[in-house]
């Protein structure tokens, strides 16, 4: 082929797939968030590479981890429709609106208004062990915020949740139709053609759109969009927007990081969690495999109830404390390593800044040190600077 004809065989190709990605709206003025074929428009925020993945035209997850696959970028109102089922009686899910672009601190899911999906057999199997339905949530479309966000609930509520006024959802393995209308704020959830649920006032109201992992394998397909007018929302009542979170750990194993039978002796993996089985000092060190220069990190460290309360991770071979957390409680640190030095910020407390050697490499891998027995770390991030 001459060069010229190839150029333009390769220029056209590239228009094709990039108008392919960005289909106009239909009719009604909706757009598909799933092109069918792959997970584009998508970003896997915190789960292991497997969890999420395209056969047969539809979105499937394994369940496993606990976790989300949010939308590339935010969204303030809109109407989305999308299809689901559950491949497993009982199964666990849900859909996040106005969500946050990584997990909520010490928990693995985001923070935002949760839209449960959630099977038959779970309120079957309640029932049946406590001898009375649930009066604390259903199978039918509940609606709630969780990890921060809040919402005012519309219609039957428990006051931590708006509950359907009808019972329309249907059990695995069938497939179920929502229809998501978020305006200025308020959200209704219309269940198989009709109107069930909802709250107003919410914040956040401007965030990212996830799809759940919650332990058993869902599918989902149809998924649409149709954007509203923008109603001002303000930075208050607007999630952060992603500044290139990456995910260190996927709650699954430890791909990405460096072990050896010391690691595998001094530490647990499970519950999402990297747990301290030994304190055996600085044989157990983990290492990541990546190394950083100048880079922030997202750690959650949770103390042992009894015991030491502090931790240790490395970065660029320096020594960072992490101090303040309580006893038996998670807290957030963020660790920003700049060329001038290394600053530590613990949920609202005030900043401390590391003191580096000048012999200090200027790079190296993050390193998690097992100081004392049963403290956790989950929820590690990186982005570089």
């Amino acid at each position: 082929m001459k060069p010229l004809l190839l150029t333009l065989t390769l220029v056209a190709a590239a228009t094709f797939a990039v108008a392919a990605d960005n289909p106009k709206p239909d009719a009604d003025g909706f757009v598909p968030m799933f092109n069918g074929r792959d997970l584009t428009g998508w970003i896997n925020a915190n789960c292991a590479p497997e969890t999420w993945s395209v056969r047969d035209g539809v979105i499937y997850c394994t369940g496993e981890p606990v976790g989300g696959l949010r939308t590339v970028r935010q969204y303030e109102n809109f109407i989305v429709e999308l299809e689901w089922r559950h491949l497993r009686r009982s199964g666990n899910s849900g859909f996040f609106v106005w969500g946050t672009p990584i997990n909520a601190p010490g928990v693995p899911f985001l923070r935002g208004i949760e839209v449960q999906i959630l099977d038959h057999g779970y309120a079957e199997d309640f029932e049946r062990k406590n001898g009375k339905k649930s009066d604390w949530f259903t199978t039918h479309g509940d609606v709630f915020a969780i990890h921060g966000a809040s919402m005012k609930y519309v219609g039957k509520t428990n006051g931590k949740r708006s509950f359907p006024t009808e019972d329309r959802s249907r059990p695995s393995p069938a497939w179920n139709h929502y229809r998501i209308v978020a305006n200025n704020g308020s959200l209704r959830l219309h269940v198989n053609g009709k109107e069930v649920s909802g709250g107003d006032d919410a914040n956040y109201r401007k965030g990212y759109l996830a799809l759940e992992s919650e332990g058993s394998p869902v599918e989902f397909r149809n998924i649409r969009i149709k954007e509203l007018p923008s109603s001002g929302a303000g930075p208050e009542v607007t999630a952060p927007v992603d500044p290139g979170w990456r995910a260190l750990y996927n709650a699954v194993d430890l791909r990405g990081w460096k072990t050896s039978a010391a690691t595998e002796s001094a530490w647990a993996i499970g519950g999402g969690r990297i747990t301290v089985k030994t304190a055996s000092g600085a044989p157990g060190m983990l290492w990541t495999e990546a190394e950083f220069t100048r880079a922030e990190f997202v750690i959650d460290y949770q103390p042992p109830k009894s015991g030491s309360t502090g931790a240790t991770v490395f970065v660029r071979g320096t020594p960072v404390p992490l101090k303040g957390a309580a006893a038996g409680k998670f807290s957030r640190f963020i660790v920003t390593a700049e060329a001038s030095g290394i600053r530590v910020k613990r949920d609202d407390a005030p900043a401390y800044d590391v003191e580096t050697r000048p012999e200090a490499p200027v790079g190296g891998p993050l390193g998690l040190s097992p100081e004392s027995t049963g403290g956790a770390f989950m929820n590690v991030h990186a982005r570089e600077l």
